[in-house]
């Protein structure tokens, strides 16, 4: 495998001002990146999963004036598109990596998703550490803990409410030596996946 790991200079992405002009760091910088480990880990994901898994790398098509503030890939069962299924993602701020299962707002079936989860709740807390970490808002920088947030509210917030989302698995801070470290990196990121695939197989219930 090719991936060397990731870089200041990826991060750095994120303090160019424009958004040619970061765009064009992003696709010269982190997206080949992105296609190295995600080629893998996809096909990692469509043996564990019994199912052909799809890479996706987000192009920020939608943007006009303001540059992306994050970058990320996707991997999802569906070829079309992905954020409409749950997914796993790998993604980059200027401040850390993050590595998630992501149920984002646009999922049809995100209240059914739930209920699941809420009814389920004990399959979460049994196979996801305590030390990964949920965000509400795929937008925002900041997640919380396992062990420190309520989960029974999170999901109910994210049963509820329409923009709510609900995301699970590890930041990583930009310094962290693994990083640097390719291999180290996708075998962290493809451990993170495989403890997430409980919770992926049963939001499909």
């Amino acid at each position: 495998m090719q991936f060397k790991g990731f870089t200041q200079s990826d991060f750095d992405t994120f303090l160019i001002e424009g958004l040619d002009e970061r765009m064009a760091a992003i696709q010269e910088r982190i997206q080949p990146k992105f296609k190295e480990i995600g080629t893998n880990l996809t096909a990692d994901l469509s043996a564990l999963l019994g199912n052909e898994m799809f890479l996706h790398i987000a192009k920020h098509a939608r943007r006009k004036v303001n540059p992306p503030n994050d970058t990320w890939m996707a991997i999802a069962g569906n070829k079309r598109g992905y954020k409409q299924h749950p997914h796993f993602q790998i993604g980059l701020f200027d401040d850390h990596v993050f590595i998630w299962l992501a149920f984002i707002y646009e999922l049809p079936q995100k209240s059914d998703i739930a209920k699941t989860f809420l009814e389920n709740i004990d399959i979460i807390e049994k196979n996801v550490p305590n030390n990964y970490v949920i965000s509400l808002d795929h937008m925002k920088k900041d997640a919380v803990s396992l062990e420190e947030i309520d989960l029974k509210e999170s999901l109910k917030r994210f049963r509820d409410v329409k923009k709510a989302e609900f995301l699970i698995g590890r930041h990583i801070a930009a310094n962290d030596p693994i990083l640097q470290d390719g291999t180290r990196f996708y075998e962290l990121a493809k451990e993170t996946f495989e403890t997430l695939i409980p919770l992926y197989k049963l939001s499909f219930k």
